[in-house]
């Protein structure tokens, strides 16, 4: 969670490198919307978290409507505070988050991707660090998922995955294969000192 100036500038700079960004150093003036989705993601975040006072709330609330505008017309639901450095977004399209939802660090989200709860229920899923979701991947009810996990285009998690470093698929999703998410996750994630913060 971003607590802090030095968290929120490594949390953009995570996601930077999580977008394949690593020669820009700021999104273009004419496209990169979903870069400048993750920025206003992290701008509310640091507003909610650290900001406080009368002038913080005008200027916190300037930042959220852009973001809900964004928001809305990129098809992104996506609350603040749900996700841990590195997010990455490749494709506009639907994405459906739980605020109750924790992800950790470097996450990448295809288009139709849900993380939700389910039954009435205000739980949602707990998932660790370098998981990756297919396009149309659904995460259903207050299931846990183990670092290093890749979800399959299409699947349906409604239990939990324990074991880290696997692939799942089908549905309900089960294990296909002993391979990690790395393949599909941004290379320069995973070079020294970048995963540190």
């Amino acid at each position: 969670m971003i607590d802090g100036r030095q968290t929120y500038k490594r949390y953009l700079e995570q996601d930077r490198l999580a977008l394949g960004r690593r020669r820009d150093r700021r999104p273009k003036l004419f496209g990169d919307e979903i870069w400048k989705f993750e920025i206003l993601l992290r701008r509310v975040e640091y507003d909610v978290n650290c900001r406080r006072g009368l002038s913080a709330r005008i200027i916190g609330g300037y930042h959220k409507a852009r973001f809900h505008r964004l928001s809305v017309r990129l098809g992104f639901t996506i609350p603040p505070n749900v996700f841990g450095p590195g997010l990455a977004i490749p494709h506009y399209g639907t994405i459906v988050v739980h605020g109750a939802a924790r992800v950790g660090r470097n996450c990448r989200l295809q288009e139709g991707v849900t993380i939700g709860a389910t039954g009435g229920s205000h739980e949602a899923a707990l998932i660790g660090d370098n998981c990756y979701f297919g396009s149309g991947a659904k995460v259903i009810g207050a299931v846990r998922i183990a670092d290093d996990v890749a979800v399959g285009a299409g699947a349906v998690v409604t239990r939990d995955i324990t074991e880290p470093g696997t692939t799942w698929a089908g549905v309900p999703a089960r294990k296909i294969s002993d391979r990690d998410s790395h393949s599909n996750l941004c290379s320069a994630l995973f070079e020294a000192g970048v995963t540190e913060l």
